[in-house]
């Protein structure tokens, strides 16, 4: 077999004790979330479960100097001033975990990175049918590399709202020789797309090294273990549902924080299973189970997903979000290319909330918008 590229770009290594931090008893008790900063006063503002604190918590924090708590129900929302939180975290295990979730939200200075998707199927929502033939598909995969593509996921399996499942013959058909004719014409990492331990294990031994689980390894009991053995890069993402009813009617109280609090239990899972904290990405799944406004509130509010402290993954290509927003069209890859703009627009936004990586289907276009993006963000490190 070829040999593997690199697991993971140095760019994308991120804040593993925050992870192991956040994810733990007390982070998971508190369902603590990083909401915002404010730019004027430098106040932090913090969600925490209204049960969570324990008493002498709850006194700590509202005889701290500097520090205000507000009870909103079924959540207390604590604002903090920088020095208050130093002070607090200096001499108490709340402090230091309210630090490491400060600090783990905010916006990463290093660039964006961009994944590029190669469906191998006849059926995905964009471009199903286009690169089933794999020298086809192989191409198209380096076509995306020259146009700036950091990494490629290549998918095998339509997850498109009622898609039907493939079977894990077919699976393993399409994205093999994809991934072995990949994996020596090019030095980028390959991510495999699949929900599916067998196929995950075939395209670790064919050189991927990333395992993007739509069902963040909840599916199949064997994927965790497997990506902890070999060492690879996992992304965990949300879903509500499967592909079959994941649109029919989703329903949340607060979709960020639901969507939070699921992906804190994935880490969870993941650091369990013994997935390294450096190997570990989240993404909201925007589109897979949500509605409209589901889908914009996630985007708006991706900090407080960063506060669990592992690099957000987003995907927002030519999702049907913004064929609702601005009409453009629906139907053929030659059509959907209308969304491109909807699509460079919320790169740009989600970079300016904290996404550290973006998988697309327009890699050029969405390369040029993510540098600008955060050269505007982020000028220090760029100027």
């Amino acid at each position: 077999m070829p040999g593997a590229p690199e697991s993971i770009p140095p760019f994308v290594i991120g804040h593993s004790q925050d992870v192991e931090s956040l994810c733990a008893g007390d982070a998971t008790r508190l369902e603590l979330r990083c909401l915002d900063r404010d730019p004027a006063t430098e106040l932090h503002r913090l969600s925490l479960k209204t049960g969570g604190l324990l008493p002498e918590e709850q006194n700590l924090l509202r005889a701290s100097s500097g520090a205000h708590l507000v009870d909103q129900g079924p959540n207390l929302v604590l604002s903090i001033s920088p020095k208050a939180l130093a002070a607090l975290a200096e001499r108490s295990t709340l402090g230091r975990l309210l630090a490491q979730c400060t600090r783990a939200s905010l916006r990463p200075n290093s660039a964006p990175w961009i994944m590029g998707i190669v469906n191998v199927t006849p059926d995905s929502f964009s471009d199903g049918g286009l690169w089933l033939d794999p020298a086809k598909a192989i191409q198209h995969g380096l076509q995306l590399v020259e146009e700036g593509a950091n990494l490629l996921d290549i998918g095998g399996e339509s997850t498109r709202p009622g898609a039907q499942a493939v079977s894990e013959a077919d699976e393993l058909q399409r994205v093999v020789a994809v991934i072995e004719g990949l994996a020596v014409r090019t030095k980028v990492p390959l991510s495999i797309d699949t929900t599916k331990t067998a196929v995950a294990r075939a395209a670790l031994d064919a050189g991927a090294s990333w395992v993007n689980d739509i069902s963040g390894g909840l599916q199949e009991d064997g994927m965790l273990p497997l990506v902890a053995e070999r060492g690879a890069v996992f992304v965990a993402m949300h879903r509500q549902g499967n592909s079959a009813t994941m649109q029919l009617d989703p329903a949340y109280g607060d979709c960020p924080q639901e969507v939070c609090e699921h992906l804190r239990e994935r880490v969870g899972a993941c650091l369990a299973a013994g997935i390294a904290p450096d190997k570990l990405i989240l993404d909201p799944g925007i589109g897979f189970g949500k509605t409209l406004r589901h889908n914009l509130e996630l985007m708006d509010r991706l900090r407080e997903l960063r506060s669990l402290g592992a690099p957000i993954l987003v995907g927002p290509s030519r999702k049907a979000f913004i064929q609702q927003l601005t009409g453009a069209a629906q139907g053929s890859d030659s059509k959907l290319s209308e969304r491109l703009g909807g699509t460079a627009a919320a790169v740009s936004l989600c970079i300016d909330r904290g996404a550290q990586g973006f998988r697309v289907h327009d890699v050029r276009m969405m390369v040029e918008a993510a540098k600008i993006a955060h050269a505007i963000t982020c000028p220090t490190t760029t100027a």
